[in-house]
């Protein structure tokens, strides 16, 4: 591609969008997170240290940008969003973003957030987002997508909202289709017998499998058994299917990564496999604290999904002829 877009990687973590954006020969121009372990993994990997809280950042300190992205917290708004505009958003971390967004006016706004955004408070979350975004003067595209479909082996359902400022000439946005990859959570796996999965065995006498146990690949996570009581965190799948969503928090026994069976024993994830399952490059250094690892990961956007949203962007602005193809 000649000539990349600049960006901006806010609530940036360990990078997931980065590591997409630079991939397709966009430059990162600033980055910010607050917490002191994504900041010193990020550093690790990209030779930055993020600058800290967002709430502190100048506006006047923010380099030109085409492109503003950000996994932003869901906060809930004091207010439905229809009485003050820009005004309603005060106090959470999306009136931040549209703090930079007034000053800085990038071409697109690419952000993320859980699913259940959508109804958070009843829909009025999403109504005040919305109507927030094109109060600022864009055109707003919506979809949620499954890192299922786009070649990584875990079930991870995450809203994107792209958003084109509206004097771009971008009026109509095609999200990415999902791809035929034939993909499971065996290709990823490390080797059994591998001294580094020693603590992540798991042994139960109230292990319960089905009675017919896949043999068959699939896309999707495939559920063969429980333990104690089955609640979340206790239910174990084949790794012929995909895992489960990393979770930076989550409880049970299998909190954070899902348990899989193995012949007869079950285990949870190690972060090199959580590393796979959300696009992350093999090179890629991680924390040497696992359960700092298991958090980064689970806060992250995949990184697959991203660098397809990438791709679609692009193609939209080319069209726009606002990016040499």
């Amino acid at each position: 591609m000649k000539g990349g877009l600049r960006f901006v990687d806010l609530f940036c973590g360990i990078g997931g969008f980065r590591q997409a954006l630079e991939k397709r020969g966009h430059r990162c121009v600033l980055s910010s997170d607050w917490d002191p372990h994504a900041q010193f993994i990020y550093e690790k990997n990209y030779g930055e240290k993020p600058l800290g809280d967002i709430n502190e950042i100048e506006t006047r300190d923010i380099p030109a940008h085409d492109i503003l992205c950000g996994g932003f917290p869901c906060q809930p708004f004091s207010i439905s969003g229809r009485q003050r505009g820009f005004e309603d958003a005060r106090g959470t971390l999306l009136y931040q973003i549209l703090r930079i967004v007034e000053h800085s006016q990038p071409k697109v706004i690419l952000l993320e957030n859980v699913r259940n955004y959508l109804t958070h408070q009843k829909g009025r979350t999403m109504e005040a987002t919305l109507k927030l975004l094109r109060d600022a003067g864009y055109d707003v595209f919506f979809e949620v997508l499954n890192s299922s479909d786009f070649g990584v082996p875990q079930k991870r359902e995450r809203l994107f909202f792209v958003c084109f400022r509206k004097d771009s000439g971008v009026d109509k946005f095609q999200f990415p289709q999902p791809e035929e990859v034939d993909v499971a959570l065996e290709d990823i796996l490390l080797p059994e017998h591998d001294s580094r999965l020693s603590s992540l065995w798991v042994d139960r006498d109230d292990l319960r499998l089905r009675d017919s146990l896949p043999t068959e690949r699939s896309n999707k996570p495939l559920r063969v058994g429980t333990v104690g009581k089955g609640g979340q965190g206790e239910r174990v799948y084949s790794p012929k299917g995909h895992a489960i969503t990393l979770s930076a928090f989550g409880g049970g026994i299998g909190a954070k990564t899902g348990m899989y069976l193995f012949g007869h024993r079950i285990r949870r994830l190690h972060p090199l496999e959580c590393q796979k399952i959300m696009g992350f490059p093999d090179d890629f250094i991680l924390d040497e604290n696992p359960n700092v690892s298991y958090k980064q990961f689970g806060n992250s956007v995949a990184v697959p999904v991203v660098s397809a949203l990438t791709k679609e962007i692009e193609k939209a602005l080319a069209k726009a002829s606002l990016l040499a193809a």
